[in-house]
């Protein structure tokens, strides 16, 4: 007969630090702060950030390709897309075959910013895993996207931005 642990327990999750939901937020909110402490010097927030990262992956997609690649809803991403255009960073437009649709293309100046913050990124990874091993790094990667994966079995809405992600 199976055991169970102390972790099924509901009185386990009243402790924040036993929480994989809680402990990946302040991971998030720690990461962000760090990378955007460096973005900011070329005027890129971390929300910015998030839309260029899928734009220098793939250049020219729709706003709704890019708002689930981000996995954020359609209408934040149209509010951050007119600051992103306002900074100069990207430029939207309709073509005459779909007028409903509207693609997103990364400004010349975007695009070199790439090769300047992709750095800062593998620099905050490199502060995030300091004295862990390859393999302690590629095990937590796996564990994370199991987490997110049956999380996504749950969620059809974190399914769609998931599946873009992989």
């Amino acid at each position: 007969m199976k055991q169970e642990s102390d972790r099924h327990h509901p009185e386990y999750y009243t402790d924040p630090n036993n929480s994989i939901g809680y402990l990946a937020r302040i991971l998030f909110r720690s990461f962000s702060r760090l990378l955007e402490r460096g973005t900011m010097v070329h005027n890129v927030s971390s929300g910015q950030w998030r839309f260029l990262r899928q734009l220098w992956l793939e250049d020219g997609i729709t706003q709704r390709e890019l708002s689930e690649r981000v996995g954020m809803r359609e209408p934040t991403t149209v509010v951050a897309l007119k600051s992103l255009e306002k900074a100069g960073f990207v430029i939207r437009k309709k073509t005459p075959v779909d007028r409903r649709k509207t693609f997103v293309y990364l400004t010349p100046h975007a695009k070199k910013l790439e090769l300047i913050l992709a750095p800062m990124n593998a620099e905050i990874h490199e502060i995030a895993t300091r004295g862990m091993s390859d393999e302690e790094v590629a095990s937590l990667q796996s564990l994370m996207q199991r987490v997110i994966g049956n999380l996504v079995d749950e969620s059809p809405e974190l399914a769609a931005s998931w599946d873009a992600k992989v």
